[in-house]
C-alpha cells in the first residue's frame, strides 16, 4: 500500500505565511487612520469602538458597497494603490447623505493567489481613504481562495458605520417646493457605469494616453471617487441643508429623486449638466445619447445639496472656501403625475 504524500494547506494553494506578511506591513498604515474611540489594534475577533459621551441620541448609519467593474480596469492596467479610495468614498459618501460622521470602516478583500504586494496597494489605498473620510479602519478580512478566482484578480467589498444626533438626522421631512439643487463636482465618472466605460474604452482600441486636457484618459478613467465627508460635515454645522444625494448607480435621474418626498419631484436643467473632458470622450465615442448618460453616470456632478433658495448665496460662498466647485442644477417642484424628474 502506498503511503499518501503529506499535504500542507500551502500545497492547497493557501500561503499563511504571505497572509502574516500583508497584515505587519498594513499595521502602521492602518494605525494612521485610529481615532480616539478605537479600543485596541488589529488582530482581534472584533473591532471595538467607543461612543461613551459623544452623541446625546445617536442614530447609527452603516453603509456598504464596492467598486463595480472598475475594478476589472484596475486590474488590467495595475493599477491598485487607488480603488481603495474609491471603496471608501462609495460607502462613506452614502452615510454622510443622512448627515452622519462616518466613524469606522472595514473592508473585504479575496483573491485566488495572494500577492502581497499587491493586496498592501489596495489597503493603503483603503487607508488613505479612511484619512481623507476621517474614519478609522479598524477591522478587514483578508481571504485567499484558490481556484475561486483567476489568476491576477481579486474582489473588493466594504463596510462602514457611521452616527449622527437625531435631531439633525437628513430625512427629506424639510423638502420643499422651490427649493435649489446645488451639484457640488465630481472627480470622474467615481466608481459607476465602469461596464459601459470599459466596453467604450475597449471599442475605442484601448488608447490610454490619450491626452483630455492635460490629463490622460486612463488618468481621467481611474481618478479615485472624491470623498466630500470633511467639508459636507463642516457645512452642515453651519447651514440648514434640506437633504443631499450622492451619485452613484443611477446617476442624476435616479439618486436624487431617493431623498425627495412623494408629491415633489425634480426639474433639472440640461444646460447646467456641462460634461467634463472624460465624459465627453466617453459619449463620443460611445455614442451614448443624453438620456442613458444621465442615468448611468453622474456626469461630472458627484454630490447634490437641497437647500432653500435664501441660503444658495451663504452655501456658494462656503463651498468654494472649502474648495468645491458646484453650480446650480436646478429645483424641487411639484410632481406631475407618475413624472417625477424631468431634465430639459
Amino acid at each position: 500500500m502506498t503511503t499518501p504524500t503529506p499535504l500542507t494547506y500551502r500545497d492547497a494553494g493557501v500561503d499563511i505565511d504571505a497572509g502574516n506578511e500583508v497584515v505587519e506591513r498594513i499595521k502602521p498604515l492602518v494605525k494612521r487612520t485610529f481615532r480616539p474611540e478605537v479600543m485596541g489594534g488589529l488582530g482581534g475577533f472584533g473591532a471595538l469602538f467607543n461612543l461613551t459621551g459623544k452623541y446625546r441620541e445617536p442614530v447609527l448609519v452603516s453603509g456598504t458597497d464596492g467598486v463595480g467593474t472598475k475594478l476589472k480596469l484596475a486590474q488590467q492596467l495595475n493599477r491598485h494603490d487607488t480603488i481603495g479610495i474609491d471603496l471608501v468614498g462609495m460607502c462613506v459618501n452614502d452615510v454622510l447623505v443622512q448627515g452622519a460622521e462616518p466613524l469606522f470602516f472595514l473592508d473585504y478583500f479575496a483573491t485566488g493567489k495572494l500577492h502581497v504586494d499587491t493586496t498592501v496597494a489596495v489597503v493603503g489605498g483603503i487607508a488613505a481613504g479612511c484619512e481623507l473620510a476621517g474614519c478609522a479602519l479598524i477591522g478587514g478580512e483578508t481571504a485567499e481562495m484558490p481556484d475561486m478566482y483567476p489568476p491576477g484578480e481579486y474582489d473588493l467589498a466594504g463596510f462602514t458605520v457611521g452616527a449622527v444626533e437625531k435631531s439633525m438626522l437628513l430625512d427629506g421631512a424639510k423638502v420643499r417646493a422651490g427649493d435649489v439643487l446645488l451639484g457640488i463636482a465630481s472627480s470622474g465618472p467615481h466608481s459607476n457605469g465602469y461596464s459601459l466605460v470599459r466596453r467604450i474604452y475597449d471599442r475605442a482600441g484601448r488608447p490610454a494616453g490619450l491626452d483630455l486636457g492635460g490629463v490622460t484618459l486612463v488618468d481621467a478613467l481611474m481618478a479615485p471617487t472624491t470623498i466630500y465627508v470633511k467639508p459636507i460635515l463642516e457645512l452642515l454645522g453651519r447651514h440648514d441643508l434640506h437633504a443631499m444625494a450622492h451619485i452613484t448607480g443611477g446617476g442624476l435621474t435616479e439618486n436624487i429623486i431617493r431623498v425627495i418626498p412623494d408629491g415633489l419631484g425634480l426639474d433639472i436643467e440640461a444646460s447646467a449638466i456641462v460634461l467634463p473632458p472624460v465624459f465627453e470622450w466617453l459619449q463620443r465615442e460611445g455614442a451614448v445619447p443624453n438620456p442613458e448618460m444621465w442615468r448611468t453616470f453622474n456626469c461630472g456632478v458627484g454630490f447634490v445639496l437641497v437647500l432653500a433658495p435664501g441660503d444658495v448665496a451663504a452655501v456658494s460662498s462656503d463651498l468654494q472656501r472649502l474648495g468645491l466647485a458646484h453650480r446650480a442644477i436646478g429645483s424641487v417642484v411639484a410632481a406631475a403625475g407618475d413624472e417625477r424628474v424631468r431634465i430639459g
